[in-house]
């Protein structure tokens, strides 16, 4: 496309600078002073738009950055910026989660709003105790305090809540995993057994 100067085509630096221009007339596809004019408005319009995403993103906690500390205000938890955004959405998500009467189905909600995977729930009636189990997960989660925390706020006084960890073993690695996959996994994931914690 050439202009009428006989310079190097303008070109966009903004999509919505682009978008704009292409519903001009016709007889302004050569005009440098139009595609800069346009380009400088869709800048605006690109930072406008922004905004409004990260907007919207504030009402949800799983996206929520900058908005975090509202949804903690409103749900009584102390805000702790040291911890990370995804450590902060699940204390938020499962506080959510935690309403209702006592059952296996709320503390399987509130469990896997922190740890994403799999967790099974067992009641021990005979010792006044419930079990956690990671199923998925490899190693104790980053935030198992938290779920802690949160469990003890919803059960029973007099129910003790146990935990119990998945970790590799030798049969799982042993012409299994390929050495790129060994590479990701940490240290502590290789404790060599099931480990419990109450």
């Amino acid at each position: 496309m050439s202009n009428l100067s006989g310079s190097a085509p303008f070109s966009f630096s903004s999509v919505k600078g682009a978008e704009l221009f292409s519903y001009l007339p016709a007889y302004y596809e050569t005009s440098r002073v139009m595609r800069a004019d346009m380009n400088t408005k869709g800048h605006e319009m690109d930072h406008f738009y922004q905004a409004l995403e990260e907007t919207f993103q504030q009402f949800f906690v799983r996206t929520a950055t900058w908005g975090l500390p509202r949804w903690e205000a409103e749900l009584g938890i102390e805000t702790n910026l040291n911890k990370p955004l995804e450590q902060r959405r699940a204390v938020v998500e499962s506080k959510l989660r935690g309403g209702g009467k006592f059952s296996g189905k709320l503390v399987k909600n509130v469990a896997a709003a922190y740890e994403r995977g799999a967790v099974n729930i067992s009641f021990e009636p005979a010792q006044w105790a419930f079990t956690i189990t990671f199923v998925d997960t490899i190693g104790v989660p980053p935030n198992l305090s938290d779920l802690q925390n949160m469990i003890e706020q919803i059960k029973p006084a007099h129910l003790v809540a146990r935990y119990v960890f998945r970790y590799l073993r030798i049969k799982e690695i042993h012409q299994q995993m390929k050495i790129k996959e060994l590479d990701g996994k940490k240290m502590s994931d290789f404790a060599g057994g099931i480990h419990n914690v109450e």
